[in-house]
């Protein structure tokens, strides 16, 4: 049987499972209903459970204001519950068995207590299970706003029931009806409920308990350690009456967590709370001097380091003293107490609270990696040093979430983007890009870190910059690349446009440094990022190397190819001319290949001096440079000098074929027998000789020499030189140099003077001899006619011949086109060539050319007779005699070319009409 106080909800209330019907007592609750078939139980127990829950219903609502509302209702003490160990968020549940009645608390879930055994009584820690309470209380989401209180106290002194009303936690009590025994095993741990912030709880193990004999000594201390070590406020339960005694009191105890304490030299302050039970008549204004004065003996007597001899209590401790009644026999008073003692927890970490000192406290992420290290260390035996430990936990915790930090970076999509376009091209904003994907990044570890030790926090952080900026410094060397190669290739462009523009070297190559320079400068600043502090002076030294070595490769080229269109110019100017003059070999080549020498450098000189004033170089290397140039011309001018000086037999036959060949009036000469042969010859050679002694030496100094002398003297007049020899006893021209020629200077020694001067003689005998032969031919072709007696004979003789030819003019005719046939065929056959060689050598070419020279003239007269008469045909015969007439001159023409050159020539049209 069911019933439900309808005011409030319609869940069950409470059911009646014996004794008396509840029928009987309906009629006194109007405002319950019955659910479900009556039963029986005695009438104690259901004016109880009546009791029991109309307590709970009037005073649910005054619970809720006064935020007390983890209150047990009232109930009598004879009908005491088996559970009492949940706090009142729902409708009391009360079943009755055999007069007794157990009242049930319902809990909601929103409001639920959440516990767990953290270190079981074989000390062993729980992992698994704190990591699973820390998730369902959200412990990781509070940062620095929560606080540990736990309690210590000796066995069975009812410190688990204390946390219950003080709390309401979950943890088990000890039952009173079954006897007084060991409740609480190891160490527990449980959420309070509303209270804020968030509070954890832990219950410890009672001290001076029969259960664990010898081994109660070691585990209690090793469990107040821990206590102190992860908590913000310890309670140490204790009775009235033990207070002025050793064990009972735990002086011993205390006197551990004392030494402990010095040994971590921790600046936070722990509140120890001595919570005093069951108080006596005795005030608590008596009671609290007493107990401080043993804590201060308890302090006076414990080592101290030499930094802390004079250190007080209070600088580690603050101590707060407090007394409840006893909760057996005042119930009431002991719940109000506990209800006021509560309060004090509400904002315990706000300053001047219960934990209002929060240095050195553990972020809530990391309470169940420090709690565990505690333990371990505890369970070693080790020194329990709190700051090294909190540098180990703040080191461990800050280095996790650096590297997550860190591989949340490399897998960032705009950092993996930037990286792989700075990779391929230059990237705009390229520093404050980066610079603002690394502060977002710092700054996501600065909000999970900031509650860990300040100095392990800052060295993980430098320690992620430093990760973080050796990773991401080669895209920042890549933009400086980018960078770098942009500004240089910029330089050349603008360089070359300045130069070709016309502006100078020197002046556009300081320009163009000064601006591309300042861009560098721009670019690398806009690249840079703030985190970091690197130098771009390598890159920036090296760009300056870069520009400069392209600014001597150009100045290199561009004074090479001055040098070369100067040399060019030169070379233009120099080898023409003296190559003209070295041919004419006169008294005035050297001076007039000198003077052109002079004036060609210095014109040279003078634009090569000014186009290199804008390369502003130094007088030192200006002048070599120009006089490299004079050196060049000189060069030219004697390169040329041997090179004619390589073909001066060529030269030398040349000039006496033309002197002996052609007349004073560059006419061909023709040899008539009345030329001087041995005259022309010695001219020719006088001339010929003239070029080899120009041609011996270079002077270009104006310097006097008697080359010519000697080669006149050596060569010309045999006859001289013999009788110079006969006095001195010595050839002239034997000798390897000339006298006052340096060798440097001396193109053609005297002896090989001598050698060409025989080739040469040897190669124009033939000429001088053809000569000679044809000015004999001329002579014999001159004397065809008879002697003058002859002819008066023939005259007188013939003279009736003439006179029948006078009478008869057909016969003039007809010996007037004989004359022109004989002409032609004199013509044609070259009869006066064919006999310049010889009667007989003659008459038998003749005889081989005369038949068909007859039928080509016959047979061409019949050609002409065959064409059709026309009205031209008068005019015809005129030019047909005028053709025979002109191939008659052009005949002698070429005969009189061909007596003049001394060679058998026929001329093409001759040679047709020979055809």
């Amino acid at each position: 049987m069911c019933l439900r106080y309808m005011a409030h909800c319609n869940k069950p209330l409470f059911a009646l499972s014996s004794g008396k019907s509840i029928s009987a007592v309906s009629s006194t609750l109007p405002r319950f209903e019955m659910l479900g078939p009556p039963v029986q139980c005695s009438e104690e127990s259901l004016w109880t459970a009546i009791a029991v829950t109309k307590l709970w219903a009037c005073s649910k609502a005054h619970l809720l204001k006064t935020q007390q509302n983890k209150h047990y209702p009232t109930y009598p003490r004879s009908c005491a519950p088996i559970s009492t160990n949940l706090p009142i968020f729902g409708p009391p549940k009360i079943t009755i068995f055999d007069c007794t009645v157990s009242v049930l608390i319902h809990m909601d879930k929103s409001d639920s207590c959440c516990s767990t055994h953290l270190i079981d009584g074989n000390g062993s820690f729980n992992v698994a299970g704190l990591d699973k309470f820390m998730k369902e209380v959200k412990l990781a989401e509070c940062g620095l706003s929560y606080a540990v209180v736990s309690i210590m106290g000796p066995q069975s002194s009812g410190k688990s029931t204390l946390l219950n009303h003080l709390f309401g936690t979950n943890f088990r009590e000890m039952d009173a009806f079954k006897g007084r025994s060991q409740t609480t095993k190891g160490i527990w741990m449980g959420q309070c409920v509303g209270i804020e912030p968030c509070t954890l709880v832990m219950d410890l193990e009672g001290t001076d308990g029969r259960e664990r004999g010898e081994d109660d000594t070691a585990f209690e201390k090793q469990s107040a350690l821990f206590a102190l070590a992860v908590s913000d406020i310890v309670l140490i339960n204790m009775w009235c009456h033990d207070i002025g005694r050793e064990q009972a009191a735990n002086k011993p105890l205390l006197k551990t967590v004392f030494q402990v304490m010095m040994r971590l030299f921790s600046p936070r302050k722990t509140t120890l709370m001595f919570v005093i039970r069951d108080k006596t008549r005795t005030p608590l204004e008596n009671l609290e001097p007493v107990l401080r004065e043993d804590i201060q003996k308890i302090w006076d007597a414990v080592p101290k380091p030499s930094a802390h001899k004079e250190t007080p209590f209070s600088e580690f401790f603050n101590v707060e003293v407090t007394a409840l009644s006893s909760y057996e026999e005042r119930e009431e008073q002991f719940k109000e107490q506990v209800a006021s003692l509560r309060q004090r927890f509400f904002h315990s970490i706000a300053p001047g609270g219960l934990a209002g000192d929060r240095r050195a406290v553990v972020p809530a992420s990391g309470f169940s990696f420090s709690a565990q290290q505690i333990w371990k260390i505890i369970k070693e035996n080790k020194d329990l040093d709190l700051p090294a430990h909190k540098v180990m936990v703040a080191t461990v915790r800050c280095e996790e979430i650096a590297n997550e930090k860190f591989s949340s970076f490399i897998a960032n999509e705009e950092w993996c983007q930037l990286e792989e376009t700075v990779q391929s091209r230059p990237v705009p904003s390229f520093g404050r890009k980066l610079s603002s994907i690394l502060d977002v990044c710092l700054t996501e570890y600065d909000a999970e870190a900031t509650y860990f030790d300040e100095g392990v926090r800052s060295s993980k952080r430098k320690q992620l910059e430093e990760k973080l900026l050796q990773l991401v410094q080669p895209a920042y060397q890549s933009m400086l690349g980018h960078i770098r190669s942009g500004t240089l290739d910029g330089f050349k462009d603008a360089f070359d446009n300045a130069l070709n523009g016309g502006k100078g070297f020197a002046m556009a190559a300081r320009d163009c440094y000064e601006n591309f320079m300042s861009q560098f400068d721009e670019g690398s600043a806009e690249a840079y990022v703030d985190l970091a502090n690197w130098d771009s002076s390598k890159v920036r030294e090296k760009l300056h190397r870069d520009i400069d070595a392209h600014v001597a490769a150009v100045r290199t080229a561009k004074l090479s190819e001055l040098t070369t269109m100067y040399e060019t110019k030169l070379n233009e100017a120099l080898s023409g001319p003296a190559e003209a003059l070295l041919d004419g070999a006169s008294d005035d080549t050297w001076p007039a290949i000198t003077k052109l020498l002079h004036r060609e450098t210095e014109t040279a000189v003078s634009g090569f001096c000014n186009a290199l004033s804008g390369f502003e170089m130094d007088e030192e290397t200006k002048d070599k440079m120009l006089l490299r140039l004079k050196e060049h011309a000189r060069g030219l001018v004697e390169a040329k000098a041997k090179e004619e000086a390589g073909r001066v037999l060529i030269r030398m036959k040349d000039r006496f074929s033309t002197i002996f060949s052609h007349d004073s009036d560059s006419m061909p000469r023709v040899w008539t027998g009345k030329e001087d042969i041995r005259a022309i010859t010695k001219t020719a050679r006088s001339a010929s000789l003239k070029i080899l002694s120009v041609m011996a030496a270079i002077r270009l100094d104006d310097e006097a020499n008697a080359i010519e002398n000697k080669l006149s003297l050596g060569l010309l007049d045999p006859k001289a030189s013999s009788s110079t020899n006969k006095s001195s006893s010595m050839d002239p021209l034997a000798s390897n140099t000339w006298d006052e020629v340096p060798a440097s200077k001396t193109l053609i020694t005297p002896v090989q003077c001598k050698s060409l001067w025989r080739q040469f003689k040897a190669e124009t005998e033939y000429t001088v001899t053809q000569a000679i032969a044809a000015q004999e031919a001329s002579r014999r072709s001159n004397n065809w006619l008879p002697p003058p007696w002859a002819i008066v004979a023939l005259v007188v003789l013939g003279f009736n011949e003439f006179m029948t030819l006078l009478r008869n003019p057909l016969y003039l005719g007809i010996i007037f086109v004989a004359f022109l046939l004989i002409k032609a065929l004199w013509v044609q056959l070259d009869i006066s060539g064919e006999f310049r060689n010889g009667a007989l050598p003659g008459i038998l070419s003749l005889s081989t050319k005369f038949v068909p020279t007859v039928m080509n003239l016959l047979r061409k007269l019949a050609e002409e007779g065959q064409k059709p008469a026309n009205p031209n045909s008068q005019r015809n015969a005129p030019q047909a005699e005028k053709s025979l007439q002109s191939v008659a001159s052009s005949s002698a023409s070429s005969e009189v070319t061909s007596s003049e050159n001394g060679t058998e020539y026929l001329s093409p049209s001759a040679q047709n009409k020979l055809q």
